[in-house]
């Protein structure tokens, strides 16, 4: 079931009145149906799956108990061990089976060795990437005694499959989201009604800026061939917004969701692209998982406290894994080899915490300073998108290429400018909202006028200006 769907506009109030009327705001009960939602909003997509992610929620649960109750520390190790090797088992035979294979085939035949090896017909479960790293984070913290396991298979069930986030994210800690699970909620009206603006801000990325920048973008990366430098350059800029449209957008609503039911999720999106450096970018952008990392592979590994050599070993290791963990392709190790690149002279000049503020803090416009460190900043970015969003290493070089040609200064080509107005419009409200969580969160202090005008803008522009010829999220696939 996708945010963007006439079925989530049905799902999503018949779930909230039976959660805030019929359930007598009874924890158990709330928790039970907020269970049966989620597994119904998955199923929706595939309920063959459903068991794949009940079986993982289960397995994790046992053996989180089991680790605690160790009375050894080899027993203890067997039942962390057995629930590591299990989900990450799963999710490198659905997700990187093929990519294993497909990649071993072409190693041997450099040896002039052809080898016939299966390939399977895999379908990749939506979510499961991010459902293993609920489920892994809990098993990590147990194990390294940060939490002691629940004891109640509904409210662990729920935080793992919570529908909200369940299929792409935020990737939510044990220590965040199961104390609010654990704990009698009462409706707040503040809180849902700036869950509802939310929702809508999410929904006009989606639908407004994401889905329409798609239609230019995916022309152009069909077929680079076809196009002049300019237009490369302006397909790769309008994938940029895409992606962060559409990932930003899907947060956005699954924050606003989970508002209306009185939980707040880790914010996943901080502006990203008004960073200064890829430091800060990587600190706006996909937190949760950027923070995952950080806790649970970085810092074991002795993050900076170990030597220079070490230190850059580790920043490789978690952008190669982060670009692994995105997708079973060549072009996402390439992207994270590039983004480690760009953070590398950050980490050798030890400047790469000097953008922890948010640029042009308290004022209304930026320094030229700050202009060009984050247009720059930006320009990195989105050529190492175009690693992402291309078929293969070989598509992206053809790009790259028809970008280094003498018609880079050639008008583009079919330049859609609505699209584009929409960009900088979206750009606009959210430099002057960067200071807030979300771009529709006016204070009191607003005139209700204003307020009221600004939200009508944003629902028009989504029912008149929305492209609804695709649903999908990107980030469904990872």
């Amino acid at each position: 079931m996708f945010f963007n769907s006439f079925d989530f506009a049905v799902f999503l109030p018949i779930v909230f009145i039976l959660y805030w009327f019929v359930t007598k705001k009874n924890l158990k009960v709330q928790n039970i149906l907020l269970l049966v939602a989620s597994y119904f909003f998955y199923g929706w997509w595939s309920y063959k799956f459903l068991f794949l992610l009940m079986f993982s929620t289960f397995l994790d649960f046992y053996t989180g108990i089991k680790i605690h109750e160790a009375t050894s520390r080899n027993h203890k190790k067997f039942w962390f061990w057995l629930s590591i090797i299990v989900n990450l088992g799963f999710l490198a035979f659905f997700k990187y089976y093929n990519f294993f294979i497909d990649s071993f085939t072409a190693a041997v035949s450099l040896f002039g060795l052809q080898i016939n090896v299966w390939t399977l017909k895999i379908l990749l479960p939506v979510g499961i990437s991010f459902y293993t790293f609920h489920g892994m984070s809990y098993v990590i913290d147990i194990y390294k005694d940060r939490i002691k396991p629940v004891r109640s298979f509904v409210d662990y069930a729920v935080f793992v499959s919570f529908f909200p986030l369940l299929v792409a994210g935020p990737i939510e800690r044990a220590t965040h989201l199961l104390p609010q699970i654990q704990k009698k909620r009462t409706f707040n009206y503040v809180l849902a009604t700036d869950g509802l603006r939310q929702i809508f801000w999410g929904l006009f990325k989606k639908i407004v800026i994401a889905d329409n920048c798609a239609q230019y973008a995916n022309l152009i990366f069909h077929d680079p061939t076809q196009y002049n430098a300019a237009t490369l350059v302006c397909g790769a800029v309008f994938f940029a917004f895409q992606i962060y449209g559409d990932f930003s957008g899907y947060s956005d609503i699954a924050l606003g969701t989970a508002r209306l039911f009185g939980f707040e999720l880790l914010r996943n999106f901080a502006y990203p692209y008004f960073s200064r450096d890829i430091a800060e970018f990587w600190r706006r952008w996909h937190i949760s998982l950027s923070s995952w990392f950080k806790d649970y592979i970085y810092i074991p590994l002795g993050g900076s406290k170990v030597s220079l050599l070490k230190r850059i070993r580790n920043t490789f290791i978690i952008f190669i894994v982060s670009g692994v963990w995105h997708g079973a392709n060549w072009t996402f190790v390439v992207w994270g080899g590039l983004n480690a690149l760009y953070f590398l002279p950050l980490l050798l000049s030890d400047r790469n915490r000097s953008n922890l503020e948010i640029a042009a803090q308290g004022k209304l416009l930026p320094s030229l300073k700050e202009v060009f460190n984050i247009a720059v900043t930006f320009a990195l970015t989105t050529f190492a998108w175009i690693f992402f969003r291309a078929a293969s290493l070989k598509d992206a070089a053809i790009y790259i290429k028809g970008i280094l040609s003498t018609s880079i200064l050639s008008k583009p080509q079919a330049f859609p400018k609505l699209t584009f107005a929409f960009v900088v419009v979206m750009l606009i409200a959210e430099w002057i909202q960067r200071e807030k969580t979300h771009a529709l969160k006016f204070d009191e202090q607003q005139p209700a006028a204003f307020r009221w005008m600004v939200y009508y803008a944003v629902i028009i522009s989504i029912v008149v200006f929305g492209y609804y010829g695709a649903n999908e999220f990107i980030y469904f696939q990872f």
